[in-house]
């Protein structure tokens, strides 16, 4: 493998930056709209738009799982990317729906691709995990131990779901994208493509406003997902916008100078409520969610996918990341396209 630090020094250049090269999605087949949530559950159409701005989502079929999601998103990724399959060294699955308790889904998805070199592992950070995992991504680059890495997102949480509790029953759907990362030399000033800063943060006192009451350990069972949402409502948006100006501050970027924000799909009110703090444009930020509702870890990587599909993303334009998830965990990442 090329030594990226002689090259570096070679260029005359001043560090080594992740640099997106390609970006994909998948979703299922199985749409399920609010409507038909409303045959199920007590609820109605104008109910979940008005709480949550979600229309309809997206529902693995029978067998179809969170590796073979996660899978044909990477395909898609590395196609763009133009990037072969057999190049990459690392590959890292954000999820909190993994295939099996082990092994990996990360590894599962590199047996499915054809890689037989580097590492593969699964981050588990829930709703966080994509930033996450683009941070960890991110960190094997710049240290040299990994040149090109494939970070994905990918849940299948209708399998987690109690589909008799309508407050969460109609937020979820399953999903995934992903993002092909490649180590290359930059000057270290405000021209460099790849990302420029990162911050994560958790805070384990909250972890009974979001969680899956199960688990191998405690009571030997898969479990349903549980949620306060109205305290994570009031949580999430101060937390993200804290760590967005904090991620900002380090970057030396001021919000106006951000072209595109790209926000985990949770809530529309969440978004609205963030957007209004920092004083975002609406039509600076990526919205999706009333298309396939929350994914969890995916529902970034699905977002940049769309940015990217509408044209909205370029060579040049700064992009930012932000999420939060049970735990608490939440980050926001900043990076150059």
């Amino acid at each position: 493998m090329e030594t990226l630090a002689i090259r570096a020094k070679e260029e005359k250049v001043a560090v080594i930056r992740s640099v997106i090269r390609g970006v994909g999605a998948h979703l299922p087949a199985r749409v399920l709209t609010n409507a038909e949530l409303a045959e199920m559950v007590d609820t109605s159409d104008d109910w979940i738009v008005e709480r949550s701005g979600i229309r309809q989502r997206h529902i693995a079929a029978e067998g179809e799982t969170t590796a073979d999601l996660g899978a044909a998103a990477a395909r898609q990724a590395l196609i763009r990317s133009g990037i072969d399959p057999l190049d990459i060294d690392l590959i890292i699955v954000a999820t909190a729906t993994p295939d099996r308790t082990f092994p990996s889904t990360a590894v599962r998805i590199q047996n499915m691709l054809g890689i037989t070199k580097g590492a593969a592992f699964d981050v588990q950070a829930v709703c966080s995990g994509f930033v996450y995992g683009m941070v960890c991504a991110d960190n094997f680059l710049k240290a040299g131990q990994s040149r090109r890495a494939l970070v994905i997102g990918s849940e299948t949480f209708s399998r987690i779901l109690d589909w008799e509790d309508r407050s969460t029953c109609v937020l979820f759907g399953d999903g995934a994208g992903a993002v092909v990362l490649e180590a290359q030399p930059q000057h270290g000033d405000r021209t460099d493509r790849g990302i420029i800063a990162s911050r994560l943060r958790s805070d384990g006192r909250f972890e009974d406003l979001l969680y899956v009451d199960g688990g191998p350990s405690s009571t030997k069972t898969v479990g349903h997902l549980r949620m306060n949402g109205r305290e994570v409502f009031r949580h999430a948006i101060q937390k993200i916008s804290g760590v967005i100006e904090e991620t900002l501050l380090t970057a030396g970027y001021a919000v106006d100078e951000i072209d595109l924000f790209v926000p985990h799909q949770a809530n529309k009110r969440i978004l609205d409520g963030i957007a209004k703090k920092l004083d975002v444009p609406a039509d600076r930020i990526v919205i999706t969610l009333d298309k396939h509702g929350n994914t969890s870890a995916a529902s970034i990587p699905l977002a940049l996918n769309h940015a990217f599909e509408q044209h909205k993303v370029s060579e040049g334009k700064l992009v930012l990341l932000e999420a939060m998830g049970g735990g608490f965990t939440w980050g926001a990442l900043l990076a150059r396209w």
